[in-house]
């Protein structure tokens, strides 16, 4: 509780006296005499008597008043003129929390403040502070912003000499972590592997000594670890074990303790690559690192699952090749495929390749198998693969106009239309897909259509036919299929349906469109003999 002397000083410092707002301040500043000690209500009346022109004040104010209390203040930038104040007074300290109120606050500074705030910051820097010389660094080492359309200071010094990197190297080598890791992360998009790991060593040792209890106790990956590690340490394991990997004389023990740390931190890529590891395998599932110990599938397995559930379509692929592998005590083909279509159900290249090449060589155990070949060939072949190209082909036809579709649909009326919906709808079918008149005739639409592809199997009616599958290559074609499978949504397609039987199909198209029928001579014996 206040004494009579403090409530004294109270209401003097209420009433505008500038010595009692000094020493309220001081009390406030250090506490005692009945008064807590309280850096914001002494940066207050500080502040107060400062704006009255006692200078014991602005030094006080940067001498005890931390960037940390000032910074939470409404408009610390306005505070920031104190702190320049005790610089010019002498005070070299002050003058990086002034750059750091003026340089890191909300809000865009005037480039007349921004540019006196690098001046001093150049200066501060010069006689090596870190902290400055990171802060410079991450400015450019620019006076004045020439966007905004004011000149920099007269007086302002140039940039100094080093450039951006070289204050970068300075705040590293005086062990500014964020330095160290902005000269690895330079170094790595520069593709300087041995500078990267002459940065990211040093960092990635202290991590791992750092956190060697917490991973000794953890059982699987924790966000908690994630939240502490921070995506930067993270992406700096990685890469740093990569880094190990990737040299003549790879150290393995070492990438294993950088990715585990990464991998418990729930980072994927981690989790990939140390089941990768474990199980002496690239994202081929081709055997790496002979001669360097055994693979461990079980391990393996359980990385490379945790970094599948997390969408890395290679997990599943390389999970696949581990259980095909003979040497494994638990191989299983079927959990082989199971992994497969998983990785190729993500977009996993070599996966829906080797899908569509296994359903391919199956479809005489399964109707469907051919129609799941071509859908994965399709995806394979769309991300460019020169393979799955070549064998898309030999398991499909591509959809090409049928030159009695194109006569026939060029002699319909829109009276004909009218009047035969469904014709005219199997005309256009055969039109852009290329069906015989048999196949446009016959063709239950809800059972072909496959999205991918169209399904065209006749042979209950017509038993000259084939099986075959039609490509689905473009919006056109399949917009037209929406708008035609809709018309024939309620319908029957079949010898009971609306239509009747094959006969009363192809009468009704010589009736409507002679001429047509008359064209295509060849087919006519085929369509009797039906």
């Amino acid at each position: 509780m206040a004494n009579r002397e403090d409530l004294a000083i109270i209401r003097a410092a209420r009433a505008g006296q500038a010595a009692a707002q000094l020493t309220l301040g001081k009390r406030y500043l250090f506490g005692g005499n009945g008064l807590p000690q309280s850096l914001s209500t002494a940066f207050h009346w500080l502040e107060r008597a400062a704006r009255q022109e006692l200078a014991d004040a602005w030094m006080l104010i940067a001498e005890h008043i931390p960037y940390e209390v000032v910074v939470t203040l409404t408009r610390p930038q306005e505070a920031a003129q104190w702190y320049e104040r005790a610089f010019e007074g002498g005070m070299n300290k002050a003058g990086l929390v002034f750059a750091r109120l003026v340089l890191e606050s909300a809000g865009e500074p005037d480039a007349e403040l921004k540019s006196r705030a690098i001046r001093v910051l150049q200066v501060v820097a010069r006689e090596g502070d870190p902290d400055a010389q990171w802060l410079l660094a991450r400015q450019g080492s620019q006076p004045a912003d020439p966007s905004a359309g004011v000149a920099p200071v007269e007086s302002a010094p140039q940039a100094p000499a080093e450039d951006l990197r070289q204050w970068t190297q300075k705040a590293a080598d005086a062990g500014i972590e964020q330095a160290q890791h902005a000269l690895a992360d330079a170094a790595w998009q520069q593709a300087d592997l041995v500078q990267f790991r002459q940065r990211a060593q040093p960092l990635a040792d202290k991590l791992l000594r750092q956190y060697e209890a917490l991973v000794a106790q953890l059982n699987g990956p924790a966000e908690s670890l994630a939240n502490v590690l921070g995506p930067q340490n993270i992406v700096l394991l990685r890469r740093l074990a990569q880094v190990h990997l990737g040299e003549k004389r790879a150290d393995l023990q070492q990438a294993q303790q950088l990715l585990e740390l990464a991998a418990l931190a729930c980072d994927r890529d981690a989790q990939l690559a140390l089941g990768l590891l474990y199980g002496r395998l690239d994202e081929q599932g081709v055997r790496c690192f002979p001669g360097l110990g055994s693979a461990n599938y079980k391990k393996a397995i359980r990385w490379l699952t945790l970094a599948g559930e997390q969408g890395m379509a290679a997990a599943w692929y390389v999970l696949s090749r581990i259980y095909l592998k003979p040497e494994f005590s638990q191989r299983n083909l079927a959990d082989v495929q199971h992994y497969l279509e998983r990785a190729a159900e993500m977009g996993h290249v070599a996966a829906q390749l080797e899908c569509g090449i296994g359903a391919w060589r199956n479809r005489r155990d399964d109707a469907g198998n051919d129609v799941r070949a071509l859908y994965w060939l399709q995806k394979a072949a769309s991300q460019g693969d020169e393979q799955a190209q070549a064998l898309l082909d030999k398991v499909a036809d591509r959809p090409q106009a049928a030159a009695w579709a194109v006569l026939a649909r060029a002699q319909l009326t829109r009276e004909q239309v009218n009047a035969h919906p469904f014709l005219a709808a199997r005309i256009e079918l055969a039109t852009l897909f290329g069906l015989t008149r048999p196949e446009a005739l016959l063709i239950d639409l809800k059972q072909a259509d496959r999205g991918h592809c169209l399904m065209v199997d006749i042979r209950s009616q017509y038993a000259r036919s084939k099986r075959r599958l039609i490509m689905v290559e473009n919006g056109e074609q399949r917009g037209a299929l929406n708008r035609i499978g809709r018309l024939f949504e309620d319908v029957d397609c079949g010898p009971s349906g609306p239509e009747g039987n094959y006969r009363q199909r192809l009468y009704r198209l010589k009736t409507v469109l002679p001429q047509s029928a008359e064209e295509d001579e060849r087919e006519e014996p085929q369509d009797l003999a039906a």
